[in-house]
């Protein structure tokens, strides 16, 4: 087994964490300290536009939500090319 052949297991069994966004914002200190059960933090996206799928912070792929089995899921709808999915982790 060549040296690139083992680099390449390990880095196959290495744990990441994968996320979904549905979007982001930005509040004051003062506005974050205000919030309570049932308030409502405008995000910077519009329904229906694709959720981001990050692995390890790490934009990845889009998509949009499904259920599977009563629990959400993603539908990746596009993913960003392995050669820069791997550089860029």
């Amino acid at each position: 087994m060549s040296q690139s052949e083992i680099n390449s297991d390990v880095l196959q069994n290495i744990p990441v964490t994968i996320s979904v966004e549905v979007g982001r914002t930005s509040l004051k200190i003062r506005d974050l300290m205000r919030l309570t059960q049932g308030s409502v933090v405008e995000l910077d996206r519009l329904a229906g536009e694709p959720l981001d799928l990050l692995v390890n912070n790490t934009l990845v792929a889009q998509g949009e939500v499904v259920l599977v089995n009563d629990r959400y899921g993603v539908r990746l709808t596009s993913v960003i090319p392995t050669v820069d999915r791997v550089k860029n982790l």
